[in-house]
């Protein structure tokens, strides 16, 4: 069955999928909480979407303050109960540099894991209360094998991966839907600095589209495009030694956003 969303929050919606993601939902009737640490390009978005039609709040938060994520969401939630939450905010990096990265390393995994578990985990019990909902966690074609030029960005979306499929599992008796979005090269402000053709690369209104009908079908994994689907299945099951030369041949290449 497919659901419609109506009190929508996102967070790190100031650019790529996340803003692309707003102005998809932005329409009248729809109410759209967007959480960013760039106000500028936030309030562009918002006013993009006001345009649409749609009641925009916005804050300037960082979801490695957990207090300050907390009160965020629940204050979102107060206002207009949520049905859908996008935790989206992530960064990349290269940390292949032979262990000389750890602070950068640990930055990802503190935005891109803990990041996530500030925005959803304090909104679970409501959720579960309501008995409804559904949740969105942006993790990677990256978290399905890890790539040597960013294997904490690898390893913080492989993480993403498994606790997404992990809340799935727990809260669907509870009637809270939980999809991971695995998305390949999406044209953004962090892959626009690169030099070379990025393969299968998508706009982000493309991907803002997929993303959407997989959350509204509640797909357990939305992947896209098709061609990075067929990746992640063989590198799900094919043994190594198979896949190998696609995971060095990405050496040339940075992580996708």
């Amino acid at each position: 069955m497919s659901r419609a969303f109506r009190s929508i929050l996102i967070s790190g919606a100031s650019g790529g999928l996340g803003s692309a993601l707003a102005r998809h939902y932005a329409a009248a009737g729809v109410r759209l909480a967007l959480g960013g640490r760039n106000t500028d390009r936030l309030t562009a978005v918002a006013e993009a979407c006001r345009a649409a039609g749609a009641e925009v709040s916005l804050a300037a938060v960082d979801v490695t303050d957990a207090p300050a994520t907390r009160h965020w969401v629940l204050s979102e939630d107060e206002h207009s109960p949520l049905d859908l939450i996008i935790a989206n905010a992530g960064i990349s990096g290269e940390t292949g540099g032979a262990g000389t990265e750890t602070a950068l390393a640990t930055r990802i995994y503190t935005v891109n894991v803990l990041g996530v578990l500030n925005t959803v985990e304090p909104l679970l019990p409501r959720l579960i209360s309501r008995g409804s909902g559904q949740i969105g966690i942006v993790s990677s074609i990256a978290g399905f094998r890890g790539l040597p030029r960013g294997p904490a960005y690898s390893g913080s979306k492989a993480a993403l991966l498994v606790h997404g499929e992990a809340w799935r599992v727990g809260l669907v008796s509870a009637g809270v839907g939980v999809s991971v979005i695995c998305p390949g090269y999406i044209r953004t402000p962090l892959t626009a600095r690169h030099r070379f053709k990025l393969p299968f690369l998508l706009e982000p209104e493309a991907a803002a589209r997929l993303t959407a009908a997989g959350l509204a079908a509640n797909r357990a994994r939305i992947i896209f495009p098709w061609q990075i689907r067929v990746a992640s299945w063989m590198f799900r099951v094919l043994p190594e030694p198979w896949t190998r030369p696609l995971v060095q041949a990405s050496r040339r290449h940075v992580e996708t956003p």
